[in-house]
C-alpha cells in the first residue's frame, strides 16, 4: 500500500489503480481531443475531472486496502505540478493469459505483488492511491527529471519475475508516458498517456513510449479511419461473462465491439458508435459487429452450447424497417438457437418512437430471441414504458451498482429497481460489479445475474472460452 511520506525529491506522486481494463475504460470514456463524450453504453459518465475522480472512487472498493484519493487530493496532485506533470500508464502484457492459465486467484496475487513493488519503488514520494484491475496510472508532479526518475523506478520494479505460490511468472509490462503541456486538464493528460501505452503495446521494440505534446485524434478523423476499418473488417469483438448469482456459474456473455486503431490502440464500443454515427456508418458498424459476434459464438465448443450471447441493438437499428428480418437471418446463418440470443437496447433508443421500438422487440421475441433493457437508471428511466416493452431482462446500470455498498440510503434505489423487476417478472443483470461486497449485497436482494471486473474484463474469444470451461468446475458462488 502506498502511504504519505516526506518526499526527498520535492515532487508529489499520485498512484492511481484504474478500474480500466488495460486503460480501455480510460480510452472509451473520452475521445482524445474532445471534451464531451457520446452517451456511453454502460454507465452515466460526466466529462473531465468529475468522470475521472468518480472512476477512482469506485476503484477504492476493490481488494487490497489501499487508501482512497479524494477529489481534492487528485486535483492537488495534478494542479500542484507548477514545474510540470508526468502521467505514466502501465499495463501487464499477458495478464489475461495468466488468469486463463492459472486462475483468478493467481491473477489477484499477481496484482497484489505488483502493488507492493510499485509501492516500494515510489516510497520516496508523497503519494495517495486507489486500486482496481491490472492497469496502473501514476501522476508525478514535478519537473521532467522527476518524471523520468519515476518512469525508471517503475521499469526497474517490474523487471524481475514474480514468484506466486509454486509458479514463477515472467509478466512484462508496457508503459505509456505523457508530460503535461501548459494548463492541460488531467483527463487530456491521461488520454495521451493511454494513447502512448497503446502504441507501446503494438510495438515490437521499446516497451515504453512517450506521447507527443498536444497529441490527440479529433472525432472527424476517427470517423474517416473507421470507414476504412469497417471495409477491411478490422473491427473485432470481446465477450464479457455474465454470472448467475445463485450458483456463481457463467451463463452468458455480452459481445462488445473493439477496434485496434493503428495509433490509439484498442478503442471500445462507445467510441466506435460515436464515430460511426458522425460518419453515417451506424448501420454498417452494427451489422458487422452483430454478424461477427454470432459467427464467433457458432464456433464455441459443444459444452458451451447453452451459453447465451447478448448483442447490442442501436437506435439506428430500431429505426429501420428491415432490421428484424436481417437480424434473424444472421442468427439462422450462424446456426444458433434463437433462445440463446439476447438483443440489448438502451433506454435512449426508446425516446424517439416507443411504438416502433415495441413492435421491433415484439417481433424479435416472437421468433424466440430475448430482450434486455440496458443502462436502466441512467436518466431516461420511465416506469411507464417498462409495462409496455416486451422485456426479459432489466440491466441495472453500473452507476447504481457502485453505490450499493455505500450505506442504507444508497441501497434503497437498487432495492427499488429489483422490486420493480420482480413485480414485472423480469430477471435482472447488475453491471459493473467489482467487489465481493457488491456481489453479496446484490445476491441477498434477489438480483439474478451480474457482470463486471469481479468476474472478468471483456475477453477475446479464446480467453472467454478458456475461462468459461474452467469455471464450470470452479463456480464463483
Amino acid at each position: 500500500m502506498v502511504r504519505p511520506k516526506p518526499s526527498t525529491s520535492g515532487s508529489a506522486v499520485l498512484l492511481v489503480w484504474f478500474i480500466a481494463s488495460t486503460t480501455q475504460k480510460a480510452r472509451e470514456s473520452f475521445i482524445p481531443g474532445q471534451d464531451r463524450i457520446a452517451a456511453p453504453r454502460c454507465g452515466s459518465y460526466d466529462t473531465g475531472m468529475e468522470r475521472q475522480s468518480r472512476t477512482m472512487q469506485r476503484a477504492a472498493g476493490r481488494r487490497g486496502g489501499v487508501r482512497l484519493a479524494s477529489d481534492d487530493q487528485l486535483r492537488l496532485a495534478h494542479d500542484n505540478g507548477s514545474g510540470g506533470v508526468t502521467a505514466i500508464v502501465v499495463a501487464p502484457t499477458s495478464f489475461e493469459i495468466v488468469n486463463a492459465a492459472f486462475g483468478r486467484a493467481t491473477g489477484d496475487q499477481l496484482v497484489n505483488a505488483m502493488d507492493e513493488r510499485l509501492s516500494r519503488a515510489l516510497a520516496d514520494y508523497d503519494s495517495a492511491a486507489v486500486r482496481g484491475g491490472a492497469t496502473f496510472t501514476i501522476v508525478v508532479a514535478g519537473d521532467a527529471r522527476a518524471g523520468d526518475a519515476a518512469v525508471g523506478a517503475v521499469e526497474r520494479a517490474l523487471e524481475p519475475p514474480f514468484p506466486i505460490g509454486d509458479e514463477t511468472i515472467h509478466l512484462g509490462a508496457r508503459i505509456g508516458v505523457a508530460r503535461r503541456s501548459d494548463d492541460e486538464p488531467l483527463d487530456h493528460l491521461l488520454s495521451r498517456a493511454a494513447e502512448a501505452l497503446a502504441r507501446a503495446r503494438t510495438s515490437d521494440g521499446a516497451t515504453t513510449r512517450v506521447a507527443a505534446q498536444g497529441s490527440g485524434v479529433p472525432l472527424a478523423a476517427l470517423a474517416a479511419d473507421l470507414h476504412r476499418a469497417i471495409e477491411r473488417q478490422e473491427i473485432e469483438v470481446r465477450f464479457q461473462p455474465q454470472v448467475r448469482l445463485a450458483d456463481g456459474r457463467i451463463t452468458g456473455v455480452e459481445a462488445l465491439a473493439r477496434w485496434h486503431h493503428p495509433r490509439l490502440g484498442e478503442l471500445g464500443a462507445e467510441t466506435l458508435l460515436a464515430a460511426a454515427e458522425r460518419a453515417g456508418l451506424g448501420v454498417a458498424l452494427s451489422d458487422h459487429v452483430q454478424a461477427l459476434a454470432l459467427r464467433r459464438a457458432s464456433g464455441w465448443p459443444a459444452r458451451l452450447a447453452s451459453l447465451r450471447i447478448a448483442v447490442n441493438v442501436t437506435p439506428t437499428d430500431l429505426s429501420r424497417g428491415p432490421f428484424v428480418d436481417r437480424f434473424l437471418a444472421r442468427v439462422r446463418e450462424a446456426g444458433i438457437a434463437f433462445d440463446r440470443v439476447t438483443a440489448e437496447i438502451t433506454e435512449g433508443a426508446l425516446i424517439d418512437d416507443l411504438d416502433d421500438a415495441t413492435a421491433t422487440l415484439t417481433a424479435l421475441r416472437a421468433a424466440g430471441c430475448r430482450v434486455a433493457l440496458d443502462d436502466f437508471g441512467t436518466g431516461y428511466s420511465s416506469l411507464a414504458y417498462l409495462t409496455r416493452l416486451p422485456l426479459d431482462y432489466l440491466k441495472i446500470d453500473r452507476s447504481l451498482t457502485q453505490t450499493i455498498a455505500g450505506g442504507a440510503r444508497d441501497r434503497v434505489v437498487v432495492e427499488g429497481v429489483l422490486a420493480i423487476a420482480r413485480g414485472l417478472g423480469l430477471e435482472t443483470i447488475a453491471e459493473g460489479v467489482e467487489t465481493d461486497e457488491q456481489r453479496a449485497l446484490l445476491a441477498a436482494r434477489g438480483c439474478t445475474f451480474y457482470q463486471g471486473f469481479l468476474c472478468a474484463e471483456p475477453l477475446d474469444d479464446a480467453a472467454m472460452v478458456a475461462l468459461t470451461m474452467r469455471q464450470e468446475s470452479e463456480p464463483w458462488a
